[in-house]
């Protein structure tokens, strides 16, 4: 079984855009460790309904294989490391609790949004009413 095959099913009967997009990515890491999978990548391809999804899946397949290329060739040849570097890679999850909200780790203040930006009331009519200079 070959390392594709132990990260995803290929008994798919259709695919999402994302998930086409990451299973051609983890081919094209297993095409550059020496597993080919020409097969699952033209399903992938042709499961895809337009011109723009096929681009994408083309571009996560080359990702993957420039990817791969630049690991084996900067650290070491072992596969199982670059296979579990790239494409079983710990994910992150941000706990909204964790995210700044004001103080040192905020976003400066000049990006904070302005009163310029906010709706007026419904019921507004200031901005035809007579202005205050014109009164005696």
């Amino acid at each position: 079984m070959s390392r594709y095959e132990g990260e995803f099913d290929t008994g798919w009967d259709s695919l999402g855009k994302d998930d086409a997009t990451n299973r051609a990515y983890a081919i094209g890491v297993a095409e550059r460790l020496g597993e080919f999978n020409r097969e699952e990548l033209e399903a992938i391809y042709t499961e895809m309904d337009s011109a723009y999804h096929r681009s994408m899946v083309e571009l996560a397949y080359e990702e993957g294989r420039n990817e791969a290329k630049a690991a084996t060739d900067a650290d070491s040849d072992d596969a199982d490391a670059v296979w579990a570097e790239l494409v079983e890679g710990e994910k992150t999850v941000i706990d909204g609790d964790d995210v700044p909200s004001r103080g040192r780790d905020s976003l400066p203040e000049a990006l904070d949004s302005g009163e310029l930006l906010d709706k007026q009331d419904v019921d507004s009519t200031e901005a035809v009413d007579r202005p205050d200079f014109l009164d005696r």
